[in-house]
């Protein structure tokens, strides 16, 4: 509340809540007299500023206030957020959905089972986590906690409360804690949602503050027997909340039994929408013209350091929240490192750089490879085995559809990988078609593919040996990868490290490349370069 005195009369401006989103300037008028001070006041918003009584010196502003929240809205963040989204792309209604589809599921597990009317989820969200004293890392939200509400703030809870009549709904009560609003704290941290501003971003149906959730479980607990407390306990997310209030709530053996929601999450979370398709979409082109960019200011006694600060740099600068992940950038013989993060010795005339990397854009993530030669131009040797890789990918990619698992696409690509290394020599032909097998499992030692999503990884509850659905995203990422001291292969191939990853959407006929702009092809590569 400020206040200014104008021609003897002070001007009050003050804030009040109107809608459970935005505060409002409210005007109060009070106009003082010399001998006995105020005499009459009025209240106005905006719209209504004219004073009912006769006055010529009065002069009333309004300054305009937009409710601040913890994270990216509609009302502060339009460029990002359209109406009805909790976060960019995804709307209210699709939150709502993703937890009647959980309750679904779960409700399934235990349909038949006369014994268990009530279902209580909890899912906690993250705490912030400190590289020091008061100096926090990079904050990034529970997974599971943000699939299903949206709510970007750390020490907050997500209740859901169904009853087993909703097998075929889904309905549900949904109930957020949240830190409580705390001007001293928001002076040094930001601002907060509270709990009125939790409700009107997310569309649950209620939110308190998180200091009271205690009290409300034990309620809770009073109210019900023998419910189905769905909570993954053998492996917390907020250590504090797990041992302060669920160990609790466990101790007191209300409950019928405590069933862990991960495997559910992880089956809902693996088939995507449109919706998060097209982020993901987004999220691919922004890693993929990063890339280029990349590929293009690379050259020879370069910096790996560089060519990471490149990637993060053109990402950001293209919308990406951060880097998925901690890059792997390898030039020479380091690419034989399968997970090489130091990133920082000097990439030399010659030699080709790997880059596995990509980027986050809210809460997608993208997953790319490229390897390619930093002075512009592949040596025969060199384009040989990358050729050899790249035929093994663009076989592989084939394969993403409903035919096929990804465990079934890796047996595939130990194949097509012995076939490709016995055309250049690096298997002998003597060699026994199982011991093929087991050198092309030596040149590549991980797998070909894993799911992708709101996590590099993704779902990884769910088997690889499950056959592959509609609207599923995975990497595809065969890899030859020779050291530099295997004295069994010829020497033009020593100390070649090679990888190629592409992003696939899994549809109803034919495999989708996200990251087909990304160029993978030699021509394309050197081609680029060359106008670098």
């Amino acid at each position: 509340m400020s206040s200014r005195s104008i021609n003897g009369i002070v001007v009050v401006v003050a804030l009040v809540v109107v809608e459970a989103a935005v505060l409002l300037p409210v005007v109060v008028v009070k106009v003082r007299t010399s001998s006995s001070g105020y005499t009459c006041s009025r209240v106005f918003t905006r719209g209504r500023l004219k004073p009912k009584w006769p006055c010529s010196s009065c002069i009333v502003r309004t300054l305009p206030h937009i409710r601040q929240f913890g994270q990216p809205a509609a009302q502060t963040h339009p460029h990002l957020i359209a109406e009805g989204e909790v976060t960019p792309g995804l709307t209210v209604k699709e939150f709502h959905t993703r937890r009647c589809n959980l309750v679904r599921s779960a409700l399934k597990v235990f349909q038949g089972v006369k014994s268990t009317e009530h279902h209580l989820f909890i899912f906690p969200s993250v705490t912030t986590s400190f590289m020091t004293n008061d100096i926090p890392y990079v904050f990034r939200q529970n997974t599971d906690f943000l699939y299903l509400c949206g709510f970007q703030e750390a020490d907050s809870l997500l209740l859901i409360k169904a009853k087993s009549s909703s097998i075929a709904t889904g309905d549900h009560e949904s109930i957020l804690f949240v830190p409580r609003k705390d001007a001293a704290k928001e002076l040094w941290d930001g601002p907060r949602s509270g709990a009125t501003g939790a409700t009107a971003i997310t569309g649950v149906d209620a939110a308190f503050n998180s200091n009271e959730v205690e009290k409300y479980l034990q309620f809770y607990n009073k109210d019900h027997k023998n419910y189905v407390l769905w909570y993954n306990h053998s492996q917390p997310v907020h250590a504090d909340f797990n041992n302060r209030v669920v160990a609790q709530l466990m101790q007191d053996k209300r409950h019928k039994c405590v069933e862990n929601p991960t495997n559910l999450m992880h089956r809902l979370r693996v088939l995507k929408s449109p919706a998060e398709v097209s982020l993901m979409q987004q999220s691919v082109d922004i890693a993929s013209a990063a890339f280029i960019d990349v590929m293009k200011f690379s050259k020879p006694m370069i910096n790996e350091a560089q060519i990471w600060a490149k990637m993060d740099f053109e990402c950001r600068m293209r919308g990406a929240q951060i880097l998925a992940y901690p890059p792997v950038v390898a030039g020479g013989a380091r690419a034989n490192i399968i997970h090489y993060i130091t990133n920082n010795q000097v990439v030399k005339d010659g030699e080709m750089v790997l880059m596995d990397a990509g980027c986050e854009l809210h809460g997608y993530t993208s997953d790319l490879t490229r390897t390619w030669p930093v002075s512009g131009c592949f040596t025969e040797p060199q384009k040989q085995l990358y050729n050899a890789t790249l035929h093994v990918q663009e076989e592989c990619i084939k394969l993403c559809t409903q035919a096929y698992t990804l465990d079934e696409m890796f047996t595939h690509m130990l194949c097509l990988l012995a076939e490709e290394l016995l055309k250049l020599g690096i298997i002998s032909p003597d060699t026994t078609p199982s011991q093929q097998i087991n050198l092309a499992r030596k040149f590549c030692p991980h797998h070909v593919s894993h799911y992708l999503g709101m996590d590099v990884h993704d779902t990884s509850s769910v088997s690889r040996s499950m056959k592959l659905q509609p609207n599923m995203v995975v990497t595809v990422e065969p890899g030859i990868y020779i050291p530099s001291d295997d004295y069994t292969v010829a020497p033009e191939y020593r100390g070649m490290g090679i990888r190629i990853e592409d992003n696939i959407l899994v549809t109803k006929s034919k495999p989708v490349n996200l990251s087909a702009s990304c160029p993978k092809q030699v021509e394309e590569i050197e081609e680029l370069i060359s106008t670098g």
